[in-house]
């Protein structure tokens, strides 16, 4: 039964706007618990985040010699061009999330309203886990295809198509950008009300989430819309339920390959960047997803914020002369980047909100927590107490070295641009044709268009700027 549905939103996918697909009229639908779960384990299409805002963010560059390979979509997004995908459909940043969005309204439609009493802990379990994965699949999208947060009004219709249940006949349209993050917290607070405490070092399954998780998501969707205070509430709240931290001393960090195991204790919720390996018949591929290439280096300013001391340089990192270094290792324990939850990032969420609210104590503090296992034994001192603005550009900026390449970079970037402490990128230095990024708030390259196949199956409006009206 299950393969049958996987197999007919496979070939959906692979063929046209997921959202607007019609599936096969034979098609069987699971209807057990058993199912269901099954339906939620597939990470062919679930624990998949989206890449196109990686791929424009300024943690990475290319050789323009290199770049001249590239399809014509990963070259516009390289330089911020006002039409990337040029006619291009089938893009897997909006087909899978929505992909998922379906699955998850399978499960949810599927289980009702009232589970039986002897599977209410099970049942529960799937309510939960359905909720957060359309959460998340929602918040992905937005994060690419919707406007910053809090530059336009929360009434104007330019948020994301909100797919509520699995029934496929009606159109997609866009909803209000409130609608769209009033969504994607709703679904994370009754997930939270259903997903097992668990803790996630008692749980093999990384890629189920348990309650810790729909409360670390929470963190990092408030950061996103500068609601710092409930950023800082809900990233509190995760670590006193879940706050593990990996020592970097105890990896191998003269391997070749990745130091981190997939089930590392740090790891909250499981997820990797979309990549080629995750299509079954479909050619795609792209130097900033999937896997880790050689020719992807690593930005040099952000290579010269590493001291020789802080292992994450030798455990993110292909060390190399000059700026050739290139990725090396990520949380999913394969070659792969990871865009899952981790116990690092919610550490730094607290810190951020706290130096935010004038607290430099507390910012101070996490940081320090977190860096005493990121640096060699005996050779990290700790950052002094100054000023809040002091402590958030410290915070800051160990983000930026903490975070790399976790699918966050381009968040942070359009947040920073919204609320008017941005910079302005650049890729001139390296020959290539309109590439410099604004820090405007109003700069529409911040969002990206939406693909032009769901734009001529739907009707919806393209995103301002963007080409074709």
């Amino acid at each position: 039964m299950i393969p049958l549905l996987l197999l007919a939103m496979g070939f959906a996918g692979c063929h046209k706007n997921f959202l607007d697909a019609k599936p096969a009229t034979s098609l069987s639908i699971p209807t057990t618990l058993g199912d269901f779960q099954a339906l939620l384990d597939n990470t062919t299409v679930f624990n998949l985040v989206p890449t196109l805002g990686e791929a424009s963010s300024d943690d990475y560059f290319f050789t323009n010699s290199y770049w001249q390979t590239l399809d014509i979509r990963q070259q516009n997004a390289f330089i911020w061009a006002q039409d990337i995908f040029e006619g291009q459909g089938g893009q897997q940043d909006w087909n899978t999330p929505y992909q998922q969005v379906f699955y998850a309204n399978v499960v949810l439609d599927g289980l009702g309203s009232k589970p039986a009493a002897d599977s209410v802990t099970q049942w529960n379990a799937l309510e939960g886990a359905a909720l957060f994965a359309r959460a998340f699949a929602f918040y992905n999208v937005s994060q690419v295809f919707a406007p910053t947060y809090g530059t336009i009004p929360d009434s104007t219709p330019l948020g994301i198509p909100l797919r509520l249940h699995s029934e496929i006949s009606s159109v997609s349209t866009r909803s209000t950008m409130g609608q769209t993050y009033q969504q994607i917290i709703n679904d994370l607070d009754s997930a939270e009300a259903f997903l097992p405490a668990t803790s996630p070092n008692l749980n093999s399954y990384r890629n189920r989430p348990v309650r810790v998780a729909a409360r670390a998501l929470l963190a990092r969707v408030y950061l996103s819309m500068r609601n710092y205070t409930q950023a800082k509430l809900y990233a509190d709240s995760a670590l006193g339920a879940y706050d593990s931290l990996v020592d970097y001393n105890t990896l191998n960090d003269s391997m070749a390959s990745d130091a981190f195991l997939k089930l590392s204790s740090e790891v909250i919720y499981q997820a990797s960047f979309l990549g080629a390996a995750n299509y079954n018949g479909l050619n795609y591929y792209c130097a900033i997803e999937g896997n880790f290439f050689s020719s992807t280096r690593i930005d040099s300013s952000l290579m010269a914020s590493y001291d020789t001391n802080d292992l994450r340089r030798n455990c993110f990192y292909h060390l190399k002369q000059g700026d050739s270094s290139y990725l090396k290792g990520s949380y999913t324990g394969l070659n792969y980047c990871f865009g899952g939850l981790a116990v690092d990032e919610l550490y730094l969420i607290q810190a951020e909100c706290a130096a935010r609210a004038n607290d430099p104590t507390t910012a101070i503090n996490d940081i320090n927590t977190l860096l005493a296992k990121r640096w060699r034994t005996g050779t990290f001192t700790p950052y002094p107490v100054g000023t809040a603005q002091a402590a958030l550009d410290t915070v800051l900026l160990e983000r930026r070295k903490e975070l790399a390449f976790r699918g966050l970079r381009w968040t942070d970037l359009r947040r920073f641009s919204a609320d008017g402490t941005g910079i302005t990128l650049n890729r001139s230095a390296g020959g290539f044709p309109n590439a410099t990024l604004s820090s405007d708030p109003t700069n529409y390259l911040y969002t990206m268009p939406i693909p032009p196949d769901v734009i001529a199956l739907s009707g919806m409006k393209q995103n301002p700027g963007r080409v074709p009206q």
